[in-house]
């Protein structure tokens, strides 16, 4: 039980702060009365799918998979994974291939996703093409977006 409302509390925090090291995580969690170690947070990292995204204030922060990702279904899910081929940065923008006439149904689950760093996206019957603010965060949602694909 304190592991589950460990890792619901984690999740919080990411969410809540920019958290960019191991110890940030472990200040975090003892301000709210979860007394962990390093080896723990590390255990908890690794449990939670955990990675590292492009900060707004610190150059790097703690991600989860399902950050913004409420809006897509299991479902939806496996049907991204099994119809993207490759996902490919250029620029500011993100060309993504998938099977035949399945275009259509990966820009439905990239704008279910409501990323707030996708200017938009245009889908064709086995393209997307998915428009970011800038060249760093495409980094950060091909990132996200292969973590998706690679379940």
């Amino acid at each position: 039980m304190l592991r589950n409302a460990r890792h619901t509390k984690i999740l919080e925090i990411i969410e809540e702060h920019e958290i960019e090291t191991q110890e940030e995580l472990c200040e975090q969690l003892a301000s709210h009365n979860f007394a962990v170690t390093q080896a723990t947070v590390s255990r908890d990292i690794k449990e939670l799918h955990l990675f590292k995204v492009k900060g707004v204030t610190k150059r790097f922060r703690y991600a989860s998979i399902s950050e913004n990702e409420n809006g897509i279904s299991d479902k939806m899910r496996s049907l991204f994974q099994a119809c993207v081929l490759e996902i490919r940065p250029i620029g500011n923008l993100i060309v993504i291939k998938t099977l035949n006439g399945n275009g259509g149904n990966a820009g439905v689950v990239i704008d279910r996703l409501e990323y707030r760093e996708v200017v938009g996206c245009i889908s064709g019957d086995d393209t997307v093409l998915i428009i970011c603010e800038s060249a760093d965060e495409t980094k950060s949602v091909c990132e996200r977006l292969n973590a998706i694909v690679k379940g």
